[in-house]
């Protein structure tokens, strides 16, 4: 299979009406390879079933992950072709995300919940995963890229397609056109209380997750 590691990728909705701060999506503390699903309803966003979170196997997980913009886990997708963001509130200020991908994949706006009702714009993210990796060695999936795109309306759901265990996404945000990375100050409160094991190294892959 392709190798794929999502490189950052920035994607900005904009449209009328106003937001509250921006909401920083980082998948630290679901665990490695659970479901997302209700961990964000605080913040009005759920995720289809097929999303999960993966830790960096330097980090006792099995993510084949390097780089990455938040300090340990991200999200993809391992049974499915899509992984579906809802939230029933809307997105009318921005949206931003970072990803790496070992393939093509399409993200899509929709003004339905479940990628449903009207098209309101895509974007195609490229397969980057490994160009010009710096840093940590350990991960094959290690440039992250930004992209974007406007629409006019208001957003009810994003569809990240693409290719099962190929694209991954991390720090997506909402309220803001660009992608945010927290603090190393606000990094130290998040995972205050988890122990970050090292792990020791396995085979390289060509997917996110180890098999």
């Amino acid at each position: 299979m392709k190798k794929s590691l999502f490189a950052a990728a920035a994607l900005t909705l904009f449209s009328a009406g106003a937001q509250a701060a921006p909401i920083v999506l980082t998948f630290e503390g679901v665990g490695n390879l659970n479901a997302v699903g209700n961990f964000y309803a605080a913040q009005g966003v759920t995720f289809s079933p097929a999303t999960l979170a993966i830790v960096d196997s330097d980090a006792g997980g099995t993510g084949n992950i390097a780089n990455e913009p938040s300090p340990s886990t991200v999200m993809f997708f391992l049974d499915s072709n899509n992984a579906i963001l809802n939230r029933s509130a809307g997105i009318t200020t921005g949206f931003s995300f970072f990803y790496s991908s070992s393939t093509v994949a399409t993200v899509s706006v929709w003004d339905g919940l479940d990628g449903t009702g009207n098209l309101l714009g895509s974007i195609n993210v490229r397969a980057q995963f490994n160009e010009g990796c710096t840093g940590d060695p350990n991960g094959g999936f290690c440039n992250w890229s930004a992209a974007g795109v406007t629409f006019a309306g208001t957003a009810r759901s994003i569809n990240f397609g693409g290719t099962a265990n190929q694209t991954a996404f991390d720090n997506i945000t909402i309220g803001a056109g660009s992608p945010v990375v927290p603090e190393p100050t606000t990094w130290a409160l998040m995972i205050g209380g988890f122990g970050l094991a090292g792990a020791a190294l396995r085979r390289r892959n060509t997917t996110v997750a180890y098999a």
